[in-house]
């Protein structure tokens, strides 16, 4: 009799370990499933996106909305860096926001963002930023995002290297949509959806 309840024991131990082992692997595919093809966390480094986005804030990117549609004007967007760009291994990802999309015509002049003709509304940013003209986007020069690619500013305008340097991006580098805060605890929430 003794020896059943030891065998039932080590029975049960043993159910217990497998069923233990099966959770932890159904859950590391899940994250993995999730990391691939859902969201995927990233750190903000730098200042380029200022106020809206402070250095080391972490966030998670939606991956897979622009499987099914296409980039918004407003969106902050995380994306490759273009290949003109040179970047060290660990900073070749960018975030910032897209301002214009396939047909739009932009133009920076007199430190401000003019949007297919009209001087555009961004009551995202404190009143003192100052947009700067790049080697791009020059200074007065209204120029029009090719079908397939997207503008990309970072909001901290006289801090970011961004679309105005290196010019549109191909959807095939942005990485998603960033859309939550998880770190710092004082940030967490979902990133505002600003339309333009």
């Amino acid at each position: 009799m003794k020896s059943n309840l030891i065998g039932e024991r080590g029975f049960s131990i043993g159910n217990f370990i497998l069923e233990f082992v099966q959770s932890i692997v159904l859950a590391l595919s899940a994250f993995v499933i999730i990391y691939l093809f859902v969201a995927q966390p990233n750190e903000v480094k730098g200042n380029s996106m200022l106020p809206n986005f402070v250095n080391a804030e972490y966030l998670l990117t939606d991956k897979l909305t622009y499987q099914f549609s296409e980039p918004k004007r407003g969106d902050v967007v995380v994306f490759k860096a273009p290949p003109s760009e040179p970047c060290a291994e660990d900073e070749c990802e960018y975030i910032k926001r897209i301002m214009g999309v396939p047909g739009d015509r932009v133009k920076v002049e007199g430190g401000q963002v003019y949007l297919n003709g009209k001087l555009l509304d961004e009551s995202f940013l404190p009143d003192d930023y100052v947009t700067e003209a790049g080697a791009f986007c020059q200074e007065g020069e209204e120029v029009e995002v090719p079908v397939g690619m997207y503008l990309p500013f970072g909001d901290n305008r006289s801090h970011s290297r961004d679309g105005r340097e290196f010019g549109p991006i191909k959807k095939d580098l942005i990485v998603g949509r960033a859309f939550f805060k998880y770190w710092p605890a004082s940030a967490v929430g979902l990133i505002p959806i600003i339309r333009f």
